[in-house]
């Protein structure tokens, strides 16, 4: 049963599928539930649960000029409230033009399994998931206050629990877990020095809160000498936390739609798409699979919009492991499956992981440390935007500790920079890639947490300014 509403949501769905008057009728459901902690100063602060639901529903409406759709979503929906929200999206169906990426249903044959355990009440989270980051994170508070440093931060965890139901017979369920912790630390005397560490995880289970907080405590110990250095090109160490926030907004940019109409970097001189072609030397790949080892996520399409990169006609088809880049060859882009029938390519859609290795890989990042004569090592990047979608050029700053290297070894902190930069223009510069590890992306790690990344070397990475940001 729901707390929000105190009905079952499969009842929910099942009312509004037998509600509909039009053609089609596909309907999400989401019930979500949350637990998080949060600290400042060594001290928790506050803790706290929260559950929701979001209902949509999507009526279609087929004419002599083809199929209209129309999609509304709703917060908290109580059975009372189903007739109300079916009768809004037939009628916008009704008033819409067609659509252009209308296709058939997907019925249950498409489905590659069971549907997840359609009767299964929603999966529910509590503080409960803390059970063993609580007590480490009181013995890291009082080691960082003897020390002299101050934390700040919080853990968050959600399951996100999706039904689909559609006119076709498809009955899907799919709980998702999500769970992150930032942990910022500050040297406790004037917090001139700060450093950030970040983890994705599942259940918490595996997040080390004592080496979270020794790799804080070696950060700050590397600030306590400054250098001030001019903007250039350095040799550079980006961590993974740091090559996951330009390899996402890279994926969320490798959309065919967009570049079969020559609007990104992904779009052919003369037309069409650039698969198949080489972006870079580096035997890379990159790829999502939902099926990964700790990084699963939705297996099937679950879509209440549709978009250049996703299409509402396709919810329920599955989603399987995608390369879009093998051996250094751009090998497939996002795609509904209206956006293949115009490319010529592959059905592939989007999928919620991503993740970086290079055949030949054989040192971490503390090893190609340990092998740089001068250069800078990063910890993150910050309020990364677009600058030129063609080149996919990117700028952003440098946030909470940039390190000089030198001879093998970090001795001290330089100032913050604002860089500029293409990742697909860094692809075909990389000096070299490390091994792969699961990290959180700092800038996008609220929308994308789900990453395993190498860390790179880049011979001339472009500091464009220095910044005043700490």
């Amino acid at each position: 049963m729901s707390t929000s509403t105190g009905v079952r949501v499969q009842e929910v769905v099942e009312q509004a599928l037998s509600l509909s008057q039009t053609d089609g009728c596909v309907v999400l459901a989401q019930e979500t539930s949350d637990a998080n902690l949060r600290w400042a100063g060594n001290t928790l602060t506050t803790n706290g649960t929260m559950r929701g639901r979001q209902m949509t529903v999507i009526a279609t409406v087929g004419g002599n000029e083809g199929t209209a759709t129309g999609v509304v979503s709703r917060s908290n929906v109580g059975i009372d409230e189903v007739e109300t929200l079916v009768r809004a999206a037939e009628s916008a169906a009704r008033d819409g033009r067609p659509a252009e990426d209308a296709r058939l249903l997907a019925t249950p044959a498409d489905l590659p399994n069971d549907g997840g355990g359609w009767d299964d009440v929603p999966a529910e989270t509590s503080i409960a998931v803390f059970s063993g980051l609580a007590p480490a994170l009181g013995d890291v508070f009082g080691r960082a206050r003897s020390e002299g440093r101050e934390l700040f931060g919080f853990a968050e965890h959600q399951l996100c629990t999706t039904y689909l139901g559609t006119c076709t017979g498809i009955r899907v369920r799919h709980a998702q877990p999500t769970g992150r912790i930032e942990v910022t630390g500050k040297a406790a005397a004037d917090w001139s020095r700060s450093s950030w560490v970040g983890r994705s995880t599942r259940d918490f289970t595996d997040v080390d809160m004592a080496a979270i907080d020794g790799e804080l405590a070696r950060r700050l110990g590397w600030a306590e000498r400054r250098i001030a250095l001019d903007a250039g090109r350095y040799e550079t160490i980006l961590p993974p936390s740091a090559v996951a926030d330009l390899l996402v907004y890279l994926y969320w940019t490798a959309v065919a739609r967009e570049a079969d109409d020559g609007r990104t970097v992904f779009s052919r001189q003369g037309g069409g798409t650039r698969v198949g072609e080489r972006l870079t030397r580096s035997p890379l790949r990159l790829w999502s699979d939902p099926r990964e080892p700790g990084l699963e996520c939705e297996p099937v399409v679950f879509a209440a919009a549709s978009a250049a990169s996703q299409s509402v006609f396709d919810n329920g088809l599955p989603i399987g492991a995608t390369d879009w880049i093998a051996d250094g060859e751009l090998k497939a882009l996002i795609q509904t499956r209206h956006s293949a029938e115009m490319t010529g390519l592959p059905y592939t859609p989007g999928v919620e992981n991503l993740l970086m290795s290079s055949g030949g890989a054989s040192r971490g990042q503390e090893e190609m440390v340990a092998a740089t004569e001068r250069g800078l090592l990063l910890t993150c990047l910050w309020y990364v935007r677009v600058v030129d979608p063609q080149t996919l050029l990117l700028t952003g700053l440098t946030r909470d500790g940039v390190y000089l290297v030198e001879g093998g070894e970090v001795v001290a902190e330089v100032n913050n920079f604002r860089f500029n930069e293409s990742p697909v223009d860094l692809l075909d510069r990389l000096a070299e890639v490390g091994l792969t590890e699961r990290t959180l992306a700092r800038e996008f790690g609220d929308y994308f947490t789900r990453t395993a990344m190498p860390t790179w070397r880049v011979a001339d990475f472009n500091m464009s300014s220095v910044s005043q940001a700490s």
